[in-house]
């Protein structure tokens, strides 16, 4: 249960075992058995219970007792139960007052591990790489799926999403700022991985950091198989998707709900010209639409902008034989002329909307529910907190620890 259990309950769980035993054809470890089973099938077992004064009363707000701050810790670190170190200091109430020093520590642990692999994998849809479907011949224009295979390797699905874990990792252990995971010049790459890529130099089929300022065109998470892939359609790149996906999940600024009705991108429709039309020219012809247009206006400079990479994240720089524009304009006035150019804007000009979009989103992870009006106040103390720490990734993480939807409990309706 994560906490002492009282005389009781124990009293509850011994006559079970007695119960059971008196049975016919029945043991002492049969009686063993049910107790046990009975601990799983607890509420206490099976649910984070936070006890509190006055439950129902909303307007009532409280410190969490420290053996459920104990497990709300692990859970949001490690993603499983409290150690023997987290309950003894707990049971001392000394765990507040080592609060730092035990986030450090569980850090450090491989535990923490998960806090990367499920974070990054529901914020960036990283674990959703592995599985979402993609018509590699198609893309690739090639025959048949044996062919295809020959050029994406289905293990690069996987490097893929190793590439983006290793990525926030590595920004988080090593004391580097949170626009890095637009901005960085390097990556984590295998042979497997770089040759897909187009990087020279890389051996083995162990990840490994790659230096990229040779290779402007790459580095971040916004030129990555894994978002590259995602946010595509299966047999071709999606500009809404990209766009949708850094304003929603980067930026914290999503459009509206498309309305009802709205007619599918055709590649039938031509722009006026001879030849397959770009996806540039296809998306002018949508935004004819006055019910499409507002969004779009917001989206398509993004997505558009990121149009180098096809729907398999390979760097190109043509497009049914045409070159790709790649220029644009955001909504907030910002232009740029390609994705580093773009990766430039929202790495620093726009660097406030990404501390405070991170810090919604890892809050919403740590304290499992959405970021609500009342907690205005302690995502401007997040992102105050990151200025002053120079934007570090592991000091949001201190930060959210101590905050007060973390350390704290309001009443429900």
């Amino acid at each position: 249960f994560r906490r002492p259990i009282d005389e009781r309950d124990i009293n509850r769980l011994v006559a079970i075992v007695n119960e059971t035993d008196k049975l016919p054809g029945k043991t002492f470890q049969d009686g063993i058995k049910q107790a046990i089973a009975t601990c799983l099938a607890s509420p206490r077992f099976l649910f984070r219970v936070e006890i509190q004064p006055e439950p129902n009363n909303p307007d009532k707000i409280v410190p969490l007792d420290e053996y459920a701050l104990a497990a709300r810790l692990s859970f949001f670190l490690w993603s499983s139960v409290p150690d023997d170190e987290l309950l003894s200091l707990a049971y001392n109430k000394k765990l507040r007052a080592n609060l730092r020093a035990q986030v450090e520590r569980m850090l450090k642990d491989p535990r923490s591990e998960r806090l990367t692999e499920n974070f990054v994998g529901q914020w960036l849809q990283a674990r959703d790489v592995t599985t979402v479907p993609i018509s590699t011949a198609t893309i690739l224009g090639v025959e048949n799926n044996y062919e295809a295979a020959k050029i994406f390797d289905p293990r690069l699905r996987r490097d893929m999403q190793a590439e983006t874990y290793a990525l926030f990792d590595f920004i988080l252990r090593n004391g580097r700022p949170v626009e890095e995971l637009i901005s960085a010049r390097y990556s984590f790459l295998n042979k497997r991985l770089a040759d897909f890529y187009g990087v020279k130099g890389v051996k083995g089929e162990e990840l490994q950091p790659v230096d990229l300022t040779e290779h402007p065109e790459r580095g971040g998470l916004l030129t990555q198989g894994t978002f590259l892939v995602v946010t595509s359609n299966p047999t071709r790149t999606s500009p809404v998707k990209r766009g949708l996906f850094v304003l929603d999940n980067l930026l914290g600024t999503p459009p509206p709900p498309p309305p009802p009705n709205v007619p599918e991108l055709s590649e039938s429709e031509k722009p006026g010209k001879t030849g397959k039309p770009t996806m540039r020219e296809m998306m002018v012809i949508h935004r004819e639409d006055p019910d499409c247009k507002g969004c779009h206006a917001r989206m398509d400079p993004i997505g558009l902008g990121l149009e180098n990479f096809d729907a398999l994240g390979r760097f190109r720089k043509r497009e049914n034989g045409k070159p790709i524009d790649t220029r644009g304009e955001l909504i907030t006035g910002e232009k740029f002329s390609n994705v580093a150019a773009l990766k430039d804007i929202l790495a620093d000009k726009r660097r406030q909307d990404l501390y405070r979009t991170v810090s919604e989103k890892l809050l919403t992870y740590a304290i499992g529910r959405g970021v609500e009006y009342y907690d205005s106040v302690t995502i401007n103390r997040l992102v105050g907190h990151l200025e002053k720490h120079d934007g570090k990734l592991v000091e949001l993480i201190h930060a959210i620890t101590t905050s007060a939807p973390f350390q704290m409990r309001r009443g429900d309706e």
